[in-house]
Protein backbone atom coordinates (compact mmCIF):
# COMPACT_ATOMS: atom_id res chain seq x y z
CA UNK A 1 0.00 0.00 0.00
CA UNK A 2 1.07 3.82 -0.62
CA UNK A 3 0.32 5.51 2.37
CA UNK A 4 1.04 9.16 2.97
CA UNK A 5 1.20 10.69 6.69
CA UNK A 6 -0.58 13.91 7.47
CA UNK A 7 2.02 16.66 9.04
CA UNK A 8 0.73 15.52 12.00
CA UNK A 9 1.32 12.11 12.07
CA UNK A 10 4.64 10.79 14.15
CA UNK A 11 7.68 9.81 10.99
CA UNK A 12 8.38 6.90 14.06
CA UNK A 13 5.33 5.00 12.93
CA UNK A 14 6.33 4.35 9.64
CA UNK A 15 8.76 1.58 11.35
CA UNK A 16 5.97 -0.60 12.26
CA UNK A 17 4.35 -0.82 9.02
CA UNK A 18 7.24 -1.57 6.91
CA UNK A 19 5.28 -3.85 4.20
CA UNK A 20 4.01 -0.67 3.07
CA UNK A 21 5.27 2.26 0.82
CA UNK A 22 5.06 5.33 3.19
CA UNK A 23 5.31 9.28 2.24
CA UNK A 24 5.01 12.19 4.23
CA UNK A 25 3.30 15.75 3.68
CA UNK A 26 6.58 17.18 4.41
CA UNK A 27 8.21 15.21 2.05
CA UNK A 28 6.44 15.25 -0.49
CA UNK A 29 6.79 19.44 -0.42
CA UNK A 30 3.26 19.54 0.16
CA UNK A 31 3.74 21.57 3.94
CA UNK A 32 0.98 23.96 4.72
CA UNK A 33 -1.18 23.30 1.45
CA UNK A 34 -5.15 23.17 2.17
CA UNK A 35 -7.23 20.01 2.98
CA UNK A 36 -8.86 20.27 -0.64
CA UNK A 37 -5.79 21.07 -2.50
CA UNK A 38 -4.19 18.23 -0.52
CA UNK A 39 -6.73 15.95 -1.46
CA UNK A 40 -6.42 16.69 -5.25
CA UNK A 41 -2.35 15.88 -4.84
CA UNK A 42 -3.21 12.27 -2.86
CA UNK A 43 -5.41 11.08 -5.74
CA UNK A 44 -3.20 12.66 -8.71
CA UNK A 45 -0.14 10.86 -7.21
CA UNK A 46 -1.89 7.31 -6.50
CA UNK A 47 -1.97 6.69 -2.71
CA UNK A 48 -4.17 4.22 -1.55
CA UNK A 49 -4.30 5.56 2.07
CA UNK A 50 -4.03 9.06 3.46
CA UNK A 51 -3.71 8.44 7.33
CA UNK A 52 -3.88 11.66 9.52
CA UNK A 53 -4.75 13.13 13.25
CA UNK A 54 -7.16 15.88 11.52
CA UNK A 55 -10.11 15.14 13.16
CA UNK A 56 -12.01 17.86 11.44
CA UNK A 57 -11.29 16.89 8.10
CA UNK A 58 -14.42 14.86 8.04
CA UNK A 59 -16.92 17.97 8.83
CA UNK A 60 -14.40 20.25 6.41
CA UNK A 61 -13.70 17.53 3.31
CA UNK A 62 -16.08 15.35 1.13
CA UNK A 63 -14.16 12.35 1.85
CA UNK A 64 -16.34 9.11 1.05
CA UNK A 65 -16.20 7.89 -2.34
CA UNK A 66 -12.38 9.20 -3.16
CA UNK A 67 -10.16 6.81 -4.57
CA UNK A 68 -8.08 6.47 -1.74
CA UNK A 69 -9.11 5.44 1.87
CA UNK A 70 -8.66 7.92 4.98
CA UNK A 71 -7.50 6.96 8.09
CA UNK A 72 -8.20 9.39 10.96
CA UNK A 73 -5.81 8.63 14.63
CA UNK A 74 -7.53 9.48 17.87
CA UNK A 75 -4.01 10.75 19.06
CA UNK A 76 -0.98 11.63 17.01
CA UNK A 77 1.22 12.00 20.52
CA UNK A 78 4.02 9.44 20.09
CA UNK A 79 4.14 7.43 23.99
CA UNK A 80 0.28 7.52 23.04
CA UNK A 81 0.12 5.87 19.84
CA UNK A 82 2.78 3.30 20.70
CA UNK A 83 0.67 0.69 22.35
CA UNK A 84 -1.75 1.21 19.79
CA UNK A 85 0.64 0.27 16.93
CA UNK A 86 -0.82 -3.30 16.43
CA UNK A 87 -4.58 -1.36 16.25
CA UNK A 88 -2.84 0.96 13.51
CA UNK A 89 -1.62 -1.75 11.61
CA UNK A 90 -4.79 -3.69 11.21
CA UNK A 91 -6.62 -0.61 10.28
CA UNK A 92 -3.82 0.09 7.38
CA UNK A 93 -4.15 -3.60 6.25
CA UNK A 94 -7.67 -3.32 6.14
CA UNK A 95 -8.43 0.31 4.57
CA UNK A 96 -10.69 -0.08 1.88
CA UNK A 97 -10.73 3.08 -0.79
CA UNK A 98 -13.30 5.45 -0.73
CA UNK A 99 -13.82 5.06 2.89
CA UNK A 100 -13.05 6.76 5.98
CA UNK A 101 -12.05 4.92 9.35
CA UNK A 102 -11.44 6.54 13.03
CA UNK A 103 -8.57 4.33 14.28
CA UNK A 104 -8.92 4.31 18.21
CA UNK A 105 -5.36 4.82 19.29
CA UNK A 106 -5.99 6.31 22.70
CA UNK A 107 -6.34 10.24 23.47
CA UNK A 108 -3.74 12.69 24.38
CA UNK A 109 -4.38 14.48 28.07
CA UNK A 110 -1.76 17.42 29.44
CA UNK A 111 -0.99 16.80 32.97
CA UNK A 112 -1.89 19.75 35.22
CA UNK A 113 1.06 21.14 36.91
CA UNK A 114 1.41 20.08 40.67
CA UNK A 115 -0.42 22.42 42.94
CA UNK A 116 -3.44 22.95 40.54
Amino acid sequence: MKILFDEDVPGKLARSLPMHEIHTVVGMEWGGVKNGQLLTLIEQEGFNIFLTGDKNMVDQQRLQGRPFAVLIMSAINWPVIRPHIDAISAAVDEAQSGTVKTIDCGTFSRKKPTGE
